[in-house]
C-alpha cells in the first residue's frame, strides 16, 4: 500500500495566478451529467475573471465570476437522460476548453474500502468472477462511465485530486471498481439511460476516515493531532482518519449525484457500539455538503471471512450494527451478502462474487429511487420467534411466496440459559411463513441465530432470490 501524500495544491493555491482557466479532473471529457438537475460545474481562472459555460441542448450561456481564491461555479439546467455525445464550451480569461463525448443520465458517488475499491482486474492472487468476460464486453456498455478518484491522504482539505472519466471498454474496464461498474451496467440495462458512477474509495480505511475533522473532533476516541504525528512506519495511510475526506472527497463534493453507495465495514469491526451513529453521522455530513436533501444511500453488508476467529461473532456483531444503521439513516437501505462466499474463501477478504452485489445495490436503487414496478429489494428477516422447550418457530417477513431451498435449512444455531450455542435443525413451515427450529442437544431453547458467525455461508433465499438477513433472538453482550 502506498505511503500517505501530503499535497502541497492547498499552498500553491494561496497565491492564485491563473493565465487560463483549469478545470478539477471530475469534470473532464466523457463525463455523466445527473439528467433533469441544476448540474454544478466549478474550476478556477484569475481572480475576478467573467466565465461562460454554453451548454448545446439548450443554447444556454451560464456565466460565473471568479472569487479571490480563483474559484468559479456555475450550475447548468440538464435536460432528460440522452446517449447523444454533447460539447461543453468553457470561455474566459483569455482561455477556452471544449469538453467532449458528455453524456446526461443518472450519477452514483461509490465510496469505501477495499471490496469497493477491488478493480475487474482483481488484486493480486484474488479474482473477480467471470472479469474476463465483463472486460471483454465492457464495448457493449457505451452509456457506462466511470471516474476514479486516485487514492490520497491529506489532514488538510484539499481542492483538487486526480481522476478522470473513462468510457467502458477492454482497455478501460480492468481498473474499473468492480462493484461500482456492475452496478452501473445493470442500472443501464434496467433504466435504458447512461449511468457514470465516481469511486471514491481506499482499501482499509475506516469510517472516520471519510468525515472531516469538525464531526471527528466530537468522538472522545479520535485524535487527529496525535494521529498527525504518528510517522508512517507506525500508521499507513488506510488506518488513519480525516484524510480520506479531505483528499479524496471533499475535493468532489458538490459534484451533481443522485444517491451514495457504501462498502465498507471490515475496518471497523470491534467496533460495532459507535458505529451505527458513526456512519448515520457520516451520511449527515455527506448530504449536508452535497446540499440536495436526503440523497439515497445504499451500502452492502460485509462479507464472511476468518476475520481471526471464523466461528467468533464479532464481525456477525458488525452486520448487526450494518442493520442498526440503516434503521436510523432516513432513505436507505442495506443489501446482504451472506450467501455470496465460496467455503474456499473463508481467509479471502475479498470475495469475487462481485456482479451479485453490484446487481444487488442497483436493485435496490430501480426500486426504491426509481420506482420501477416489480424489482424488489425487500429480503427475508426475523419477526419474532415462540420458544416451545426444544423447539423455536420464527416468524419471517418477506416470503410471501416461500423459501428456497425446500429442505434442510443450514445456518441455524440454539443456546440455552448456558449460552453454548450447537448446531440445530430447521425446516419450513410454508403455510405460516415460517421457520421450525429444533435440537436434541439443547431441552430449553433461548436463543437462535442464523449466520451470525464471522463466516457463515447462507443458503436461505425467498423465491425471488433474496437471501435471508442474519439475525439473533437474543442480546446477550458479546
Amino acid at each position: 500500500m502506498k505511503r500517505i501524500v501530503f499535497s502541497c495544491i492547498a499552498a500553491l493555491s494561496a497565491s492564485v495566478s491563473y493565465a487560463s482557466v483549469t478545470l478539477p479532473d471530475i469534470i473532464s471529457d466523457n463525463m455523466v451529467l445527473q439528467q433533469k438537475s441544476d448540474a454544478r460545474l466549478w474550476g478556477w481562472a484569475t481572480p475576478g475573471s467573467k466565465i461562460t459555460v454554453t451548454t448545446p441542448w439548450d443554447r444556454q450561456a451560464y456565466t460565473a465570476k471568479s472569487g479571490k481564491d480563483g474559484r468559479w461555479d456555475v450550475e447548468v439546467r440538464t435536460p432528460e437522460a440522452t446517449y447523444t455525445p454533447q460539447t461543453i464550451a468553457i470561455e474566459g480569461d483569455g482561455s477556452s476548453i471544449t469538453l467532449g463525448n458528455v453524456l446526461i443520465g443518472e450519477v452514483w458517488l461509490c465510496s469505501g474500502q477495499s471490496n469497493m475499491e477491488m478493480p475487474l482486474k482483481g488484486f493480486w492472487c484474488q479474482p473477480v468472477e467471470n472479469a474476463g468476460t465483463a472486460i471483454a464486453y465492457s464495448g457493449k456498455y457505451p452509456g457506462v462511465r466511470v471516474a476514479t478518484v486516485i487514492r490520497r491522504g491529506d489532514y488538510e482539505p484539499q481542492e483538487r485530486a486526480e481522476g478522470k472519466w473513462m468510457e467502458s471498454k477492454p482497455e478501460n474496464a480492468g481498473e474499473f471498481s468492480a462493484v461500482a461498474y456492475f452496478f452501473a451496467r445493470s442500472l443501464n440495462d434496467i433504466l435504458g439511460v447512461p449511468v457514470g458512477v465516481i469511486n471514491c474509495s481506499l482499501g482499509g480505511s475506516k469510517v472516520e476516515g471519510w468525515m472531516p475533522r469538525r464531526q471527528l473532533d466530537k468522538y472522545p476516541d479520535c485524535d487527529v493531532d496525535k494521529e498527525k504525528a504518528t510517522p508512517d512506519s507506525v500508521l499507513q495511510l488506510w488506518e488513519r482518519i480525516n484524510i480520506m475526506y479531505n483528499a479524496m472527497l471533499h475535493p468532489i463534493v458538490g459534484y451533481t449525484v443522485k444517491g451514495f453507495l457504501w462498502n465498507q465495514g471490515e475496518a471497523n469491526v470491534g467496533a460495532h457500539m459507535t458505529y451505527p451513529q458513526r456512519l448515520a453521522d457520516m451520511v449527515r455530513i455527506w448530504r449536508e455538503e452535497w446540499q440536495s436533501g436526503e440523497l439515497p444511500f445504499y451500502f452492502v453488508e460485509i462479507p464472511a471471512w476468518s476475520y481471526g476467529n471464523p466461528d467468533g461473532s464479532v464481525a456477525a456483531l458488525l452486520r448487526e450494527a450494518q442493520h442498526k444503521a440503516a434503521r436510523i439513516i432516513p432513505n436507505s437501505g442495506v443489501i446482504s451478502t451472506t450467501d455470496l462466499i465460496y467455503p474456499h474463501e473463508i481467509n479471502d477478504i475479498h470475495g469475487s462474487k462481485k456482479l451479485e452485489i453490484g446487481e444487488r445495490l442497483a436493485f435496490m436503487a430501480a426500486g426504491k429511487t426509481y420506482g420501477v414496478a416489480g424489482i424488489d429489494s425487500s429480503y427475508p428477516t426475523f419477526k419474532s420467534a415462540d420458544f416451545y422447550g426444544d423447539k423455536v418457530i420464527l416468524h419471517i417477513d418477506n416470503i410471501e411466496n416461500g423459501l428456497t431451498p425446500n429442505a434442510a435449512l443450514d445456518g441455524f444455531e440454539v443456546a440455552g440459559d448456558d449460552k453454548v450455542f450447537y448446531p440445530a435443525d430447521a425446516k419450513e413451515l410454508w403455510y405460516n411463513r415460517a421457520i421450525e427450529v429444533t435440537s436434541d442437544r439443547v431441552k430449553d431453547i433461548k436463543s437462535v441465530r442464523y449466520c451470525f458467525k464471522n463466516f457463515s455461508i447462507g443458503n436461505i433465499h425467498n423465491l425471488k432470490g433474496l437471501p435471508l438477513m442474519p439475525f439473533r433472538t437474543d442480546d446477550w453482550a458479546e
